[in-house]
């Protein structure tokens, strides 16, 4: 059946999130050393990291982050200003003491007892984050070859507030689409079966008659296999994977996604 519809995820897929974060990380960890030069930027930034996950599981809302998509480093620069859900509002209760949190205790495992620069360091970092929105090379290359000769829609997990900064961050991206689904404006995230029937709905498709593509196999594999979508695995660095979630592609660059639609015409 013809391809008419290419469904992509945002983080890591177009967006290349995992190097905002760590450049984040880098320049953050580098600020700590200017009031103590004695540590070791990459130790803090493990520590932080290991801290930061530790919290984000320990609070009440850790179920709810879990199924919208909304990751432990994403909740040390989001402020969760949107969404109806009431977590959300939770949410927007617990970031600000989370970040001083996070950043305070991965300090004190280096020894340094000091929660003003903890605080310094959390608000250092979000605004780093935001001040670091990074795409592909291949990104508009692939929605330019793309535009007009299918639709796009971008399926992203997330909270409603800080996925829109992320496109904010790239505004280039947005007109692209057709629609854009983020779950926690949604209300579930993937790999719910629920947010790809809406978006096949939105788009109206059949399942045969869409890709899906993207980075994680738990979310975005798992949830387009599991509604008869055909399903593209973005895999730039040779993870490997088992036999539980099998994509119909693997891809290490998004190019490749033209032949594959050439294969349904």
């Amino acid at each position: 059946m013809t391809i008419k519809a290419v469904l992509f995820d945002l983080d890591d897929t177009l967006l290349w999130d995992d190097r905002s974060v760590k450049e984040s990380f880098e320049a953050t960890c580098m600020e700590a050393t200017k009031d103590y030069p004695q540590l070791d930027p990459s130790k803090l930034e493990e520590e932080v990291k290991r801290e930061a996950r530790a919290l984000y599981e320990s609070y009440p809302t850790f179920p709810f982050t879990k199924m919208i998509g909304i990751n432990p480093f994403e909740g040390l620069w989001a402020n969760f200003t949107h969404g109806e859900q009431q977590e959300f509002r939770q949410l927007q209760d617990l970031a600000p003491g989370y970040r001083t949190e996070a950043w305070t205790r991965g300090l004190r495992a280096l020894g340094v007892e000091n929660a003003a620069l903890g605080e310094r360091l959390g608000e250092f970092f979000a605004a780093e984050r935001r001040a670091r929105p990074h795409t592909y090379d291949e990104t508009f290359e692939i929605l330019d070859a793309l535009k007009g000769k299918v639709k796009l829609l971008l399926l992203t997990n997330g909270s409603p507030d800080l996925q829109q900064e992320k496109l904010d961050g790239v505004p280039d991206l947005i007109p692209y689409f057709d629609h854009i689904i983020i779950s926690g404006a949604f209300g579930e995230g993937k790999p719910a079966a629920s947010i790809f029937n809406h978006a096949m709905s939105k788009l109206g498709i059949e399942p045969q008659e869409g890709l899906m593509v993207g980075d994680k196999l738990t979310t975005d594999i798992k949830g387009s296999l599991g509604v008869g979508m055909h399903a593209v695995w973005v895999n730039r660095h040779g993870a490997t994977r088992t036999d539980e979630i099998v994509p119909h592609y693997e891809i290490k660059h998004l190019s490749e996604i033209l032949s594959i639609i050439d294969q349904h015409a």
